[in-house]
């Protein structure tokens, strides 16, 4: 089963239009208040990865479901300025970047670093920027694609987060995550300039 899809941006369109189809689909799917309340947390977080995305950036978002196996989806093309691209490689090359709080904060960082120019993507310093977030792909880059998954980054910052204050605070971000205690999985797929990000919740 799935819902329609609908267009949101950075800059708010759509917002209202998708916790609609966010509540409707609950509501259709059976699930209860609380079940629902959950899902619409999940949207309003997913959906506010594009806040901190500079430009006029628009995104597929829609639901689907498969026995009681939900997965909210946000999809986009990013076609980034070459400012915007100098911007992020200066925060890739110092490793600083006060934007990048909480544990979505970082997510949004990761998506942004994939856009810089080709000629440092999946370099030293563009995975070095990305610190811990790293560890939830142990791939890395491989020919313009990237895949990240947070059950993969919490088995490795659970390992390591007691040997590592870089993995201790980011222990703490996971433990004060809405997302990261909520959901069951999140997903990040990165082709070229085409960013598909999934949160899976069962019920």
């Amino acid at each position: 089963m799935k819902s329609s899809e609908i267009t949101v941006g950075n800059q708010g369109q759509g917002m209202l239009e998708a916790m609609d189809i966010t509540e409707k689909f609950g509501e259709e799917c059976g699930l209860g208040k609380k079940e629902i309340l959950r899902l619409r947390l999940l949207s309003e977080e997913l959906r506010g990865l594009l806040n901190g995305i500079t430009g006029d950036v628009k995104a597929l978002f829609w639901l689907e479901r498969e026995g009681k196996r939900f997965e909210l989806h946000l999809k986009a093309d990013l076609s980034l300025s070459q400012e915007i691209r100098k911007q992020l490689l200066a925060v890739s090359t110092s490793g600083e970047n006060d934007a990048a709080k909480g544990f979505m904060g970082k997510v949004r960082e990761l998506i942004a670093i994939s856009q810089l120019p080709k000629e440092f993507a999946g370099t030293g310093k563009t995975m070095l920027s990305l610190g811990v977030m790293s560890m939830g792909s142990p791939g890395g880059y491989r020919s313009g694609s990237f895949n990240w998954s947070l059950s993969k980054y919490r088995t490795e910052i659970e390992s390591t987060h007691t040997n590592s204050s870089e993995a201790e605070a980011a222990w703490d971000e996971l433990e004060k995550s809405i997302v990261a205690n909520i959901a069951d999985e999140v997903k990040v797929s990165i082709i070229g300039q085409t960013v598909e990000i999934t949160i899976i919740k069962e019920f």
